[in-house]
């Protein structure tokens, strides 16, 4: 089993380039099910869950080809509409193929998801959607199955709460869809605006991506397309949190600067120096001890991101002051803390969606297990500020995300090595 092994005690330093962005590039490879021929993706990060949707693709009968960080992807030979359950129980973002399979081929076949342990995450508002549009949805052993052989048909889409997944499910069968389709109250993401162009760019006619209210005209036919996938603002918000974390100096770029307005907000609030640079942001900090601390609540885009929760944990244990953290999106994405307290970390939980943080705390090196993709992250991210070596052991939940993670932290002067038993050079 793979793991991070992480000495602390230095600060980052110089320049990194954000990947592609995971939250999209997932959702495009999906979308290229919806159009016969050659789609071709660029900045495609080289991670654990898109080798897991290109699995699911080649499982369905497309073609999908790397070079380097380009991708094509061929869906002129689709002869399944059944999604692997070995592969979709490994990551939940799986099933949005749904939308695109029972849109283009009128039926579609895919087990209940599966990926990290952050809680019940619903997935009645995608087959309620599907629904709206007239599929017909059964659940069989495990198993969502969707039909609409007379094609779906446009329908107004009103969801209880603006989920990102549910959002682009439903966007991506309403393109082929007959008639108008209109979503209230779905979500806002930058990666929900990503798939919309990339949509309309297929011939799609997607309006109103990026606010509550998106309208969605049917057409009957789309086509495949050269596009380049946005930078990843989680990544980003990772390695600007983690340098103000060590008391570091980076420019980071190939991310925009308005997909992390809040969190920016927040960091400049404790008096993190955060300069615009081009392509992306200069963070320099001299002393972590001299910044103030705050309060967040994570939110549904423009708000503060849940997938950037447990790296701020981290960064406010390095500050002075008190700040109370509150996760409202997913129930138990504070489980990381429990790891954090076992490096000292002395996080005070309430009502298993709150935590007191006091800062500065100092940290102590020891091994921790990584609860989940963003909490696998923080915990690398303590063990650069911690006293002695960190060993965060389930280092695959971090590689379904962060590509060349560790190689990336080293670019900066990080000492950090990944695998069973390696070994620590700076």
């Amino acid at each position: 089993m793979e793991r991070f092994f992480v000495e602390g005690g230095g600060r980052l330093h110089g320049e990194v380039t954000c990947s592609g962005a995971k939250n999209a590039a997932l959702k495009l490879i999906a979308a290229a099910l919806l159009a016969p021929g050659r789609t071709v993706l660029h900045n495609v990060p080289r991670i654990k869950d898109v080798e897991t949707m290109l699995a699911v693709l080649e499982g369905l009968g497309a073609r999908c080809e790397f070079s380097g960080n380009t991708l094509s992807i061929d869906a002129s030979t689709i002869d399944s509409y059944t999604a692997p359950y070995d592969l979709v129980r490994q990551m939940r973002a799986s099933i949005v193929v749904l939308g695109p399979l029972v849109a283009r081929f009128g039926e579609a076949e895919v087990s209940a998801p599966g990926g990290c342990n952050l809680g019940l995450r619903k997935f009645n508002f995608h087959l309620d959607g599907l629904r709206a549009l007239g599929a017909e949805i059964s659940l069989d052993h495990g198993f969502i199955k969707a039909e609409a052989r007379r094609g779906l048909s446009g329908a107004e889409v009103n969801f209880e709460y603006p989920s990102v997944t549910a959002t682009e499910n439903v966007m991506m069968a309403s393109v082929l869809a007959q008639g108008t389709t209109i979503i209230e109250n779905g979500a806002r993401e930058p990666e929900v605006v990503a798939l919309a162009d990339f949509l309309n760019l297929m011939g799609a006619r997607v309006y109103g991506a990026g606010t509550g209210r998106i309208v969605i005209e049917g057409v009957t036919e789309l086509h495949p397309v050269e596009y380049a996938v946005i930078g990843d603002r989680v990544e980003a918000g990772t390695f600007i949190m983690a340098t103000a974390a060590t008391g570091g100096d980076v420019t980071i770029r190939g991310v925009d600067l308005s997909h992390l307005k809040m969190e920016i907000a927040k960091l400049r609030e404790m008096g993190v120096d955060a300069r615009n640079v081009e392509g992306g942001v200069r963070v320099l900090v001299e002393d972590p001890s001299s910044l103030g601390s705050v309060d967040v609540s994570t939110l549904p885009f423009p708000g503060f991101a849940t997938d950037l929760q447990a790296q701020m944990l981290v960064l406010l244990l390095q500050t002075s002051g008190a700040g109370i953290i509150t996760e409202n999106v997913y129930e138990n994405r504070l489980q990381v803390a429990e790891e954090l307290n076992r490096m000292d970390a002395g996080i005070d939980l309430f009502g298993g969606h709150r935590a007191l943080v006091k800062g500065p705390r100092r940290l102590s090196g020891t091994i921790v297990q990584s609860p989940d993709l963003r909490g696998g992250a923080a915990l690398v991210m303590a063990g650069l500020v911690a006293e002695g070596v960190t060993i965060v052991e389930g280092a695959r939940h971090v590689l379904r995300g962060y590509e060349g993670f560790e190689k990336k932290l080293s670019s900066l002067g990080a000492t950090v090595a990944l695998g069973a038993e390696p070994a620590l050079q700076r």
